[in-house]
C-alpha cells in the first residue's frame, strides 16, 4: 500500500515521494482519507480541474483575484482574503500549513497591492501575511517555518495632532524573498526588505532591509551572521542596509 501511495503522491507532486516505514497504517489511512475529502472539497470550492486539496474548514474570499497552479495544499483553518489590485498569484504545488493567514487588504479605505508566491512554496502553520500599500513576492522552493509574519506596509507618524490610525499608510517597496529561501520560525518580515537567493532566517529575527544570496540572517534588528559556503558576498553586504 504505502508503494502505491508513493507512487500516486509523487506523480502529483512531480517528484519522488517516500513514507517513512515507521508510519502507523491507521495513521496513513487518515492521512489519505483527509487528502481524499480536501481533493473533492478543492475541485468543487474553486471550480477547477487541476489538482488542489482545500480542507472544508479552509476560508477562501474574493476567489475571482486568486490565481494558482496545480498541486495546491490548504491546510485546516486556514484564511485566504484574495481583495486586491494585483490579486494572490501562486506557482505549482504551494502548500498552506493549517491556520495561515492571508489578508491582502486590511482596510475598505485602501484595497491592497497583492502578493506573489512561486513554485514549491512551504507556508508553516499559523503564518501571517499581510499586502496592504506594499506587494509580497516569495520565489521558488522558499519554506517558511511556524509563526512567521510579513508586513509591507507601514504607518504615518509625522502629524503629532492627530492619531496614528488616522494618519494612514504607506510602502517603501513592500516585502521581496528570494528562491530556495528558509525564513525560520517566528521571524518577522517588516516594509522594504529585500531578501536574495538561497538565504537563511533564523528564529525570531526581525527583518528589514536588503541582504544579499546566501546570508544567514538573525538578530533584533536583523543582520547578516555569516555568508554561506560556496556563496560570494556582495559588496555591503554585512549588514541590512538601514
Amino acid at each position: 500500500m504505502r508503494q502505491i501511495i508513493e507512487r500516486t503522491v509523487g506523480k502529483i507532486k512531480g517528484e519522488r515521494y517516500e513514507i517513512d516505514p515507521a508510519l502507523p497504517l491507521g495513521y496513513l489511512w487518515h492521512a489519505c482519507w483527509v487528502r481524499l475529502w480536501s481533493m473533492v472539497w478543492g475541485h468543487l470550492r474553486l471550480c477547477t480541474t487541476k489538482q488542489v486539496m482545500i480542507h472544508p474548514t479552509a476560508v477562501i474570499l474574493c476567489r475571482r483575484r486568486m490565481h494558482f497552479g496545480k498541486g495546491l495544499d490548504i491546510g485546516r483553518h486556514c484564511y485566504i482574503d484574495a481583495l486586491s489590485r494585483e490579486g494572490l498569484t501562486m506557482g505549482h504545488h504551494v502548500s498552506m500549513g493549517h491556520y495561515t493567514h492571508i489578508q491582502l487588504t486590511g482596510s475598505m479605505h485602501h484595497v491592497g497591492t497583492g502578493m506573489t508566491v512561486g513554485n514549491y512554496v512551504g507556508l508553516g502553520t499559523h503564518g501571517y501575511y499581510g499586502s496592504g500599500k506594499g506587494r509580497v513576492k516569495i520565489g521558488d522552493h522558499t519554506i517558511f517555518g511556524n509563526y512567521v509574519s510579513i508586513h509591507p506596509e507601514n504607518h504615518n507618524t509625522d502629524d503629532p495632532t492627530l492619531p496614528i490610525r488616522e494618519q494612514g499608510t504607506y510602502s517603501k517597496g513592500g516585502v521581496t524573498v528570494g528562491c530556495r529561501c528558509w525564513i525560520g520560525a517566528k521571524a518577522t518580515l517588516l516594509d522594504g526588505t529585500n531578501i536574495g537567493d538561497d538565504c537563511i532566517v533564523a528564529a525570531g529575527a526581525v527583518v528589514s532591509g536588503t541582504f544579499p544570496p546566501g546570508a544567514v540572517i538573525g538578530g533584533v534588528p536583523a543582520r547578516v551572521l555569516r555568508i554561506r559556503a560556496g556563496f560570494e558576498q556582495r559588496e555591503g553586504g554585512e549588514t541590512a542596509e538601514r
